[in-house]
């Protein structure tokens, strides 16, 4: 039964980030004129991130007595959501505040590379449940 939990968090913890990285935001862009869809993913990307940051600790505690291996990269992936959502996010919401452009485009390019090496990490660990 803890291996399908486990499983099943995993899982859900890899889909639940990509469909926010896929969808989400695209959606919000082609539906909501562009002042209000900057306050709503400002409102957003905390909560994505405490999901992200709950969801794989969970994983990790579950993974942890199966595959010691795989849970390491779920607590890698909770603690740099941590930072992301405690340094990155503001710092992101900082540059846009005072008209950093650059300085936007880049931290958001490591926000977006960070997003995308946590989407590739849980669904690594989840496809090791299939061996």
């Amino acid at each position: 039964m803890i291996e399908a939990t486990a499983l099943l968090l995993t899982a859900l913890l890899f889909g639940g980030m990509l469909l926010f990285a896929s969808g989400f935001a695209g959606v919000l862009y082609k539906s909501l004129p562009k002042e209000t869809v900057g306050q709503v993913l400002r409102e957003t990307f905390p909560r994505f991130y405490a999901f992200v940051i709950t969801t794989a600790t969970a994983c990790a505690a579950l993974v942890w007595p199966i595959d010691q291996l795989s849970a390491g990269a779920l607590v890698a992936i909770a603690v740099t959501a941590i930072a992301a959502r405690q340094i990155l996010t503001p710092a992101i919401n900082r540059a846009t505040d005072t008209g950093q452009t650059t300085r936007f485009g880049w931290l958001h390019g490591l926000a977006v590379g960070l997003t995308l090496a946590h989407i590739v990490v849980a669904g690594w660990a989840t496809i090791r449940f299939l061996d």
